[in-house]
């Protein structure tokens, strides 16, 4: 019998807190094995200690203050006990790690060329013709077009697919026999990272290459590897067959990770009643009661007078003030309308039209959801409507008025918290900034009004004066959705909210717009690259392809008949919990590739 690629036995990791001579627990007794050609999940919530796992593999806890226990073995090499020279031919010849981040993961100053050929020039006495030459090898391999021209490259001038796939080359430059992939796909559209999971699963075909991959994305693993661990709060609380797991899970921890994967066939979000159409199952909720509407929190506190004033128009489209006797034309009346917005960037021969031409409308109380591939035109529509982008042509009406600029009612919930939290203020005085901004002077009332924001998102009053990194993803993600609730807004737009959360806060994050919006009569903009969470959250789905809407309409008419090949191409990408079916869309994609090669 072989000896295993990877076996770690009760493996635990402390990490120092501060210079305080404390430690905290990481990971907790810890084991595994991983036979040669192996593929081996890692799964969990953001914290579990995955990462952490991942990185002692490959001994780069070592120097970092950490505190290691246990056993680490890889191709045979004791982690703990290698020298700096066995570490330095384990990592790349024996193991090699794939990042999340291949920006931060690549030098922006050199050509991906010789990034990759520096790395195979550390574990093989070549020249650098040679290596040069390795270089567009593997890139060609991974699937870079003209990989010799595309080496002289540097990696801005790649997609975020593309540079996954540098990153995946770099890894194979010296044929390891060990891939680590630590969350590899997280922020790829759902097409891309199909191309991704393809990729890996072929390396393992055509090399025999063992696998270990980290991902807080279940439906990921279940197309990828071949056995689960499932991790919490450091430990491992259940390993087994992926299929096994998936299907008939033992630990209650794993039953509500997977019962939080937002799915196609899914029940939705609770979505108010509204203009999107009739409710025949009943899932949207009633309409929103005023007096919440009108305080914009729980009602558990009492509200400074200056902060109560009604929100500018109605928030419930069928009774809204200055709607008239019967209330019907001011509810008619879309909360946000795109009419032929186009904008285009570049010059000369570069120029590119980012969006091409797109109408819509938003009305109160209703969510839309824009889906799409990485660049065509998401981002860049939701600037436009919020006013932070001036469009080349076309206009931007907000309750039927034509627009210019940011306008008030309107706020936006950015991907990154962190980098849109200033980190050198406190989170109560980032929420404060648009309550400054519209005129408030009172700052005992703006205190009392953030700190009831902060308790409406689940945060608490008492958080006002904590700095962003004292807070997880998930809690940074609801301190930048409190800032927009903060001056009342009629439209928030949400640009990717939820894509860098795990399974269980996306959940949360999801499940806490929906509440808001029941309360409030928001109309929500919800622009993801993630299929499944945006049928969950929306009303009506809008699908961007190349600057253009290609298809438009109930959320549940175009996920469940799409009318456009587009459509039906990116729902055929979303990662299935079933592996069986999973493999058989594998097949399928590899068999569309091959015809269209011949």
């Amino acid at each position: 019998m072989s000896e295993p690629l990877v076996e770690v036995t009760d493996l635990a990791v402390d990490f120092p807190v501060g210079g305080s001579g404390t430690y905290v627990r990481a990971v907790d007794q810890v084991s595994f094995t991983l036979e040669p050609g192996g593929a081996l999940g890692i799964v969990g919530e953001s914290g579990s200690g995955k990462s952490t796992v991942a990185a002692a593999l490959l001994g780069l806890h070592r120097g970092t203050g950490a505190r290691l226990a246990g056993s680490v073995r890889v191709g045979g090499t004791d982690v703990a006990g290698a020298s700096a020279a066995q570490l330095r031919a384990l990592r790349g010849a024996t193991a090699a790690m794939v990042f999340q981040d291949p920006l931060s993961a690549l030098d922006p100053y050199h050509a991906v060329g010789d990034q990759i050929a520096e790395v195979y020039r550390v574990h093989a006495d070549v020249p650098r013709r040679a290596a040069r030459a390795r270089a567009a090898e593997v890139l060609d391999r991974v699937g870079i077009p003209d990989a010799v021209r595309r080496a002289r490259a540097r990696p801005h001038e790649f997609s975020g697919g593309m540079r996954q796939r540098v990153l995946i080359a770099m890894a194979l430059a010296c044929e390891p026999r060990l891939l680590i992939a630590d969350e590899p796909t997280t922020a790829l559209d759902v097409t891309v990272q199909a191309q991704i999971l393809d990729l890996l699963h072929g390396l393992r075909e055509e090399r025999g290459l063992g696998l270990l991959l980290v991902t807080h994305d279940v439906g990921v693993a279940a197309e990828s590897v071949d056995e689960l661990l499932v991790m919490r709060e450091g430990s491992a609380v259940e390993r087994g067959p992926v299929e096994r797991v998936l299907t008939a899970p033992s630990h209650a921890y794993t039953r509500a990770l997977l019962a939080a994967v937002p799915r196609l066939d899914g029940p939705p979000v609770l979505r108010p009643a509204g203009p999107a159409g009739p409710d025949p199952a009943g899932t949207r909720a009633p309409a929103p009661d005023p007096v919440r509407t009108a305080a914009y929190g729980s009602g558990t506190a009492p509200v400074p007078r200056t902060l109560t004033a009604p929100v500018p128009g109605p928030a419930d489209p069928t009774a809204g003030a200055g709607a008239g006797a019967d209330g019907g034309a001011e509810a008619a009346v879309p909360v946000v309308e795109a009419v032929a917005l186009r904008r285009e960037f570049g010059r000369g021969k570069r120029r590119v039209a980012a969006v091409g031409g797109v109408s819509l409308a938003v009305h109160a109380g209703e969510t839309l959801g824009i889906v799409g591939e990485s660049g065509s035109g998401k981002s860049t529509l939701g600037r436009m409507l919020v006013g932070l982008l001036e469009p080349g042509s076309g206009h931007v009406r907000h309750d039927g008025r034509r627009t210019r600029g940011v306008v008030p009612g309107v706020q936006m919930v950015f991907q990154d918290p962190v980098s849109s939290l200033n980190p050198r203020r406190s989170i109560g005085e980032s929420i404060a900034d648009p309550l400054r901004a519209a005129g408030e002077r009172d700052e005992a009332a703006i205190r009392a009004r953030v700190a009831q924001l902060l308790v409406r998102v689940g945060l608490e009053a008492g958080h006002y004066d904590r700095y962003p990194h004292e807070f997880s993803g998930g809690q940074r993600q609801r301190v930048g959705i409190a800032r927009a609730l903060a001056p009342r807004p009629r439209l928030i737009v949400c640009d990717e909210p939820v894509s860098a959360l795990d399974v269980t806060t996306q959940a949360q994050v999801t499940a806490l717009l929906a509440e808001l919006q029941r309360e409030l009569g928001i109309a929500l903009v919800f622009i993801a690259h993630d299929l499944a969470v945006v049928r969950q959250v929306s009303d009506r789905v809008a699908v961007m392809r190349g600057g253009l809407v290609v298809e438009e309409g109930p959320v549940d008419q175009v996920y469940d008949r799409p009318r456009h090949a587009y459509t039906r191409r990116l729902l055929a990408a979303v990662p299935a919990l079933d592996p069986e079916l999973a493999a058989a869309r594998r097949t399928s994609r590899q068999e569309v590739l091959a015809r269209g090669a011949s």
